[in-house]
């Protein structure tokens, strides 16, 4: 167990900030946010050129370097050295929250192990601020951040979350949106749902309904911008129900389909994972090779 007292010493120790910045409306960064980027010794940024935009912006002059996605393992490790030489290192992303579906989780935990002190600045974050004012229940919420690219990911990361009764929130690009909306629909139902895009820009907009509404409203309208979908959980009360199956054993629930259903070994193995939850692969080596 180690405790962290974040402000002790502060003068004479290294110390990684985590600092947010605005998700769109410059007018969002903080007093205290602007200190820190002005009072540290570097600072680390996902996109130097917009880093630079935003320091120009605030007149602050402490040197950037580069931390992103593809470079932060060596990075990585010359900024926790600087930690531990006693330096202020402060970690922003583009736009929000630092290591909330952007580079920084890695760093943090780098920081943790070295026991050098994290310090977290509060501030901008696009799934709290769509979330508050989506109009779907606030607590709990379940926040999943960007789905697979890919359809068949997409789709089993869904089926998994479709039990939840919390609000679910998501973030999704406008190119993939239409897609993902009709994937959620088959998949979660036609649930109640808020599009949230260019938060705190001039063009700010909510769209709620239903997402057979949404879904329609996609193909009407050209989609533009980055976008946050708050998704209401299931009202469903899952209970537990006794399977069929249960009392039989692996290679009786497979007998089961092969005699009574008429499957072939194949259909019975692909079906008696899929009641089990397990993986085919290993239901069939059960089957066959271990027995």
């Amino acid at each position: 167990m180690w405790q962290q007292k974040s402000f002790e010493n502060e003068e004479k120790k290294g110390i990684l900030y985590l600092v947010p910045t605005p998700i769109g409306n410059l007018e969002d960064m903080s007093f205290r946010a602007i200190r820190i980027l002005k009072e540290a010794d570097v600072i680390a940024a996902e996109d130097t050129r917009n880093t630079k935009k935003l320091c120009h912006y605030f007149e602050i002059e402490t040197p950037i370097v580069s931390y992103h996605e593809h470079n932060k393992e060596t990075s990585g490790e010359k900024l926790i050295q600087k930690v531990k030489d006693g330096l202020k290192v402060a970690l922003v992303s583009d736009a929000g929250m630092p290591a909330i579906s952007d580079p920084g989780y890695e760093l943090v935990t780098a920081a943790i192990s070295e026991k050098a002190t994290v310090v977290p600045l509060p501030g901008a974050n696009a799934a709290l601020t769509s979330l508050i004012a989506s109009g779907l229940p606030c607590q709990p919420f379940y926040f999943y951040g960007f789905l697979h690219r890919n359809k068949k990911d997409k789709r089993a990361e869904l089926e998994e979350l479709k039990k939840q009764s919390a609000t679910l929130i998501f973030y999704e690009s406008p190119h993939r949106l239409k897609e993902t909306l009709a994937i959620m629909l088959d998949v979660l139902g036609n649930r109640n749902i808020a599009l949230c895009r260019e938060l705190t820009k001039k063009y700010e907009e909510f769209i709620r309904g239903t997402l057979e509404d949404a879904i329609e409203l996609a193909h009407q309208d050209e989609i533009r911008g980055e976008f946050c979908v708050v998704v209401e959980g299931t009202d469903v009360v899952q209970e537990e129900v006794t399977s069929w199956w249960q009392p039989l054993s692996l290679d009786e629930h497979i007998q089961h389909y092969i005699s009574v259903k008429s499957m072939t070994s194949k259909e019975a193995i692909k079906q008696t994972a899929k009641d089990r939850g397990l993986n085919k692969r290993d239901v069939y080596q059960a089957y066959h090779v271990e027995k």
